[in-house]
């Protein structure tokens, strides 16, 4: 069996699984899997409303998927893409708060906000690890508890005490009224097009420029690297940055299009954490992203459905999620398992 083959029968075998195991699990639990999955088809997609909905939650997935992807492929892990996000969302939602400008100016100016703010997110455990080697896994998980906390303040500093800021001018939003009349009025807005377009940014830095040939080797092989003339500790670096400036750019999407504004958090959004499974899924690939984005986004949003529309609790959805979830990072197992079956079907 060819690679490319392979690549895309696991994570298809992953889902197939996944989506058994859960029916299963429905089936035990009590309720009739038929119509919990009809309930989750039709929660994606039921009518336009709910593809609009669907899409707006699949967009800052794609962005925090390629966080984790970009970070993988140069041979870091990221695990503080959830935090990256948090300060990207806030740094958006401030700046559209806190000045109104023209919208050529403001929005432009917004989004880099967000990504600058994740960029240093970023910064700081790829700074660790390029000069102290403290392992990025350990800087990135205290980065997320740092970046809720922050965060937090920050918005009580902002909005005087309250739980909230103002929502954001207009001249900041990525609201489309085009998506809404397209979508019976759905938050569906222009941030899509710009997740869609990273997603060209990231496989053209790492296929196209020499900067992603050398992240790439670094990710690889570090003394090799070095032997060869590279800066490995700059690439590291770069690597955090650049992966940073992705989550920041997915909470801009949270900020300035499905929100409009920043509120106090009592615990993580999820995304960031999602993302490491958007990517596994993926295969770390720039369009293997957008499948996983895709499956994520719209399993959870669909899954809102299920409770409502088949009688399913919410704690059975969750788990049927997380099952599937746990199939697509075993994804190995499957890869391996389908490896030996080709070996043994070419000795007979």
């Amino acid at each position: 069996m060819s690679t490319k083959a392979t690549n895309i029968l696991v994570p298809v075998i992953s889902v197939i699984l996944g989506l058994i195991v859960g029916a299963i699990i429905m089936l035990v639990s009590g309720y009739n899997p038929v119509d919990g999955y009809l309930a989750l088809w039709n929660g994606i997609f039921g009518d336009l409303y709910t593809v609009g909905e669907t899409l707006r939650q699949i967009t800052p997935y794609l962005l925090a998927g390629l966080a984790v992807a970009f970070a993988f492929r140069s041979g870091l892990f990221n695990i503080g893409v959830e935090g990256q996000l948090i300060v990207g969302w806030f740094a958006a939602a401030y700046v559209g708060v806190a000045v109104e400008l023209p919208k050529i100016i403001h929005l432009p100016l917004a989004i880099l906000a967000a990504a600058a703010a994740g960029a240093l997110w970023g910064f700081v455990p790829g700074l660790l690890k390029a000069k102290f080697h403290v392992h990025e896994v350990i800087v990135t998980i205290m980065m997320n508890y740092i970046a809720l906390h922050v965060t937090n303040a920050l918005i009580k500093t902002v909005s005087d005490g309250g739980d909230r800021t103002e929502s954001i001018f207009a001249s900041a939003s990525l609201r489309s009224e085009f998506f809404e009349n397209l979508t019976e009025f759905s938050r569906l807005h222009y941030g899509i097009i710009l997740a869609l377009a990273m997603v060209g940014v990231m496989w053209f830095i790492l296929e196209k420029t020499t900067l992603g040939f050398e992240l790439k080797a670094v990710g690889f092989n570090h003394n090799a690297s070095q032997y060869a003339g590279m800066n490995v500790n700059k690439n590291i670096v770069l690597a955090m940055v650049i992966s940073g400036a992705f989550a920041g750019l997915g909470g801009a999407m949270e900020a300035l299009g499905t929100f409009e504004y920043v509120s106090s958090k009592a615990g993580f959004t999820g995304i960031g954490f999602d993302g490491i499974a958007v990517a596994l899924l993926g295969m770390n690939t720039p369009l293997g992203v957008i499948f996983g984005a895709t499956l994520f986004g719209s399993l959870k949003y669909g899954a809102l459905n299920m409770p409502n529309a088949a009688g399913i609790p919410l704690e059975i959805v969750e788990i049927v999620i997380a099952v599937i979830i746990f199939f697509v990072a075993s994804g190995y197992v499957i890869r391996l398992f389908l490896l030996r079956a080709a070996k043994k079907k070419e000795a007979k």
